[in-house]
């Protein structure tokens, strides 16, 4: 089979095509046919990390068919369509290749009505906005129709992948829903989501701008920019509210006035999925296969994302592409569907 490798930190261009043998499940493993694969940030920083294996196929993300199943595994059959999460955690080899072995927990059926595209683009966006919107003090811990019901929730960087995926997810669990931006066109990107309202923060008050549409404070922030934006969330969460925090877009340290903090009893959540407890995992993944199935989740430009495509013969453009901050979702083709 074909498979993305690096064996040495660096830039994408240790990235190599290569052949390698089939792999088998284990006790416990799915064997999957891939026919898409998602690109995310992660994949880059960690190839430039240090590297923990002798030999890495990046890939966290991926879709495709259940081609052979290890001993033990139950609720899972040969020709299954699947979605992947987390592939390439604690493992050498991920979504980048043609086929890939992962613990059955990993593999999640995917609806029929969705395509491929959508399943290689929910793992880490999906998963992380599910973790974000339920981390409310006074929020749900599960999504689905009407559990936001009354909340007003601000996603910033509501063009981004997280963001769109959040904005999509609480959207369809009730919330009001605003969006920070920084242009026109990630404004109508946001829009298409399915925000309600959408600030670009470049222009006018942003501040005025989300009190006007909540005036007692926004419930929750998705924040994938806390060092820039943390002097605003502070300014527009509301007594008992929540900053959920999933990136350090824009700066590593963040400062806040405690004061301000103490008083509104705010809650901060940090997160990230490497460590996310499994019992959260599983039921965000339960969450967001409701949500593609309900057609809440959606993907293309018409639900606020475009899509760009490389094969995976442009593995490394499709790195950098992410890298250098692509508006939309990035998907290397491994198949047809």
């Amino acid at each position: 089979m074909r498979a993305v490798v690096f064996s040495e930190p660096g830039p994408s261009s240790v990235l190599r095509l290569v052949e390698r043998d089939l792999p088998e499940p284990g006790p416990g493993e799915v064997r999957v046919r891939l026919v898409r694969a998602g690109v995310n940030p992660t994949d880059w920083k960690r190839r430039q990390g240090p590297l923990v294996h002798a030999e890495v196929t990046p890939g966290q993300d991926g879709a495709g068919v259940v081609d052979a199943l290890g001993p033990g595994v139950e609720g899972l059959a040969v020709g299954d369509r699947v979605w992947l999460v987390l592939a390439q955690n604690d493992r050498a080899y991920g979504t980048a290749a043609d086929y890939t072995v992962q613990t059955s927990s990993q593999v999640i059926p995917l609806p029929d009505d969705a395509s491929y595209d959508l399943g290689a683009s929910l793992g880490v966006p999906a998963v992380t906005a599910h973790r974000a919107l339920t981390s409310a003090e006074l929020g749900p811990s599960r999504l689905g129709p009407g559990s936001m019901s009354g909340m007003t929730v601000l996603v910033a960087g509501g063009a981004g992948a997280v963001g769109n995926a959040a904005i999509q997810l609480a959207r369809w669990s009730g919330a009001t829903v605003v969006a920070t931006v920084s242009s026109q066109e990630k404004a109508s990107l946001a829009a298409a989501a399915g925000a309600h309202h959408v600030v670009n923060y470049r222009a006018g008050e942003p501040e005025a701008a989300i009190r006007e549409v909540s005036p007692d404070g926004v419930d929750l922030v998705v924040e994938v920019a806390p060092a820039e934006n943390i002097g605003l969330d502070v300014a527009v969460t509301k007594v008992h509210g929540t900053v959920a925090i999933y990136a350090n877009n824009g700066g590593d340290e963040m400062t806040v006035q405690l004061r301000s903090v103490f008083s509104k009893n705010l809650r901060f959540q940090f997160l990230i999925l490497y460590t996310l407890d499994a019992a959260l995992l599983r039921a965000a993944t339960e969450d967001v296969t409701a949500a593609v199935a309900a057609g809440a989740l959606r993907v293309g430009e018409a639900a606020g994302i475009p899509l760009h495509h490389f094969t995976l013969e442009q593995a490394a453009a499709a790195h950098d592409a992410v890298e250098s901050g692509a508006v939309g979702k990035v998907l290397i083709s491994l198949s047809e569907e």
